[in-house]
């Protein structure tokens, strides 16, 4: 996809998950599931938290499935996460990956892929840099996919996986993507009250995730007697180098804003933004402390996203959406339970309470994101949520740059931005350099906002 992509068909969101993926027809017929064996095997690439946590909640749907390959650039990553999962799933049969199916290396995604049959599914939780390359072989193998948000961390990349896309959408493969919150019961019931006027003209978006350090987003100097290269070193810590996931931007602010961009039912067409480093001490990563993110709607309405990541502050994780009529909170305490409601008015007073969701919220989005995927594979519904996927990492993406450069950021630059930042990624080899090298102080290029304004870092 090549210069303006039709900036103004990607504006508008689905009303649910997979409400766009329904209005899609089956190009090839998918496998069935429903011979003899009718087990649907699982292959899973990238074995840490988060792969790990996938993986559990697919191998929990009351379904035949199985894991029979894993795959991971660091043994002891595999290690662990086959380690965790037998703990739940050994006895019962659902974790069977022989010996012989785990593989290490920057080429394990292809060998563990190479397991699965035609109609599988493969789960993709490395960091985001490595998306496109790893759904290219998917696509190639036919296999369906559950993807890690976020899917891209750059203009070209998103442009690469949503061509690639059209390929999926071809062979009828199903695709996920993690974001999860769009699955969530309360926050589906919020966003059709929104749609249906209770809320009103909405007129105000804000956003806050502001905590103490969070992830591997401040990365420590490398010791000097660590025999680990800096590629590997920067894996390891990948939440702080913008060429792998986006930084802290990317992969800690999507659901806030993804979640808030579902509710206006709209993407931004503008972001402006400031941020800075103020205790980073002896840190080498690429990220801000604070980053505050002004996002600006088609139609005017502003949406106000805020993130800090600093100790012995306000900590705050939660969406709000504001109405002529009164104020949603989309969510409350991190991504779950949602305990969406609604407010006459804008203050929070018990009072005003106009509608709540029921409490407890038995049903966890994450998983009901693997239950409705597998439903899908099962019942061969059309089910695909990449495009969505890539507009709400790209629109995150936007207000990064903005942050970082200091700029006023539109959908369309951002789009069809030509800087990427690990151009041969699908090139690398445990014995390769870096596509980021350190400086000889052993830190890493940073942002340089109103000083290098073309580009993230120099």
């Amino acid at each position: 996809m090549t210069g303006d992509p039709s900036r103004r068909s990607f504006l508008k969101t689905s009303a649910t998950a997979g409400a766009a993926a329904a209005t899609l027809t089956s190009a090839l017929p998918a496998r069935a599931y429903a011979d003899e064996d009718n087990t649907i095997q699982l292959a899973l690439v990238g074995c840490g938290g988060r792969g790990t946590g996938a993986a559990t909640n697919a191998l929990s749907v009351d379904s035949p499935l199985k894991m029979v390959a894993m795959a991971d650039v660091f043994e002891s990553n595999l290690k662990n996460s086959h380690g965790n999962l037998a703990k739940n799933f050994s006895e019962n049969g659902r974790l069977d990956v022989a010996d012989e199916n785990r593989y290490i290396g920057f080429d394990a995604y292809k060998k563990a892929m190479d397991v699965l049959r035609p109609g599988d599914i493969v789960i993709l939780t490395t960091p985001p840099g490595f998306r496109w390359v790893h759904y290219t072989y998917a696509i190639e193998r036919g296999l369906n996919v559950f993807m890690e948000k976020p899917v891209t961390v750059d203009g070209p990349a998103t442009r690469r996986m949503l061509a690639l896309n059209e390929k999926a959408l071809e062979k009828n493969l199903k695709v996920a993507v993690g974001l999860m919150c769009r699955h969530c019961d309360a926050r589906r019931e919020l966003f059709e009250r929104i749609q249906n006027g209770e809320l009103g003209e909405i007129n105000l978006l804000r956003a806050y995730r502001m905590a103490g350090p969070t992830g591997s987003a401040a990365v420590p100097p490398k010791p000097a007697n660590d025999k680990m290269s800096d590629l590997m070193y920067q894996i390891k810590h990948f939440h702080g180098f913008l060429w792998l996931s986006g930084g802290a931007v990317s992969d800690f602010l999507i659901h806030n804003i993804d979640e808030s961009c579902w509710m206006k039912n709209a993407w931004p067409v503008e972001a402006k933004a400031s941020g800075g480093r103020h205790y980073r001490g002896d840190s080498v990563d690429q990220n801000f402390d604070t980053y505050s993110i002004e996002y600006t709607f088609e139609d005017g309405t502003k949406f106000f996203m805020n993130g800090r990541t600093i100790p012995g502050c306000h900590s705050e994780f939660a969406s709000y959406a504001h109405g002529s009529k009164g104020l949603g909170v989309i969510s409350s305490q991190s991504h779950w339970p949602s305990r969406a409601r609604i407010y006459k008015g804008h203050a929070m007073d018990a009072a005003n309470l106009a509608w709540e969701y029921p409490q407890p919220e038995r049903h966890n989005p994450y998983q009901a994101e693997w239950e409705h995927l597998i439903e899908a594979i099962r019942e061969d519904k059309p089910y695909n949520e990449v495009q969505r996927g890539c507009m709400a990492s790209l629109v995150t993406s936007m207000g990064r740059w903005a942050a970082h450069t200091g700029q006023t950021i539109t959908l369309d630059e951002m789009m069809n931005n030509e800087h990427e930042f690990a151009p041969g990624i699908d090139q690398l080899t445990l014995e390769s350099d870096s596509p980021l090298q350190p400086k000889a102080d052993g830190k890493y290029p940073i942002p340089y906002p109103g000083l290098v304004k073309n580009r993230e870092y120099a």
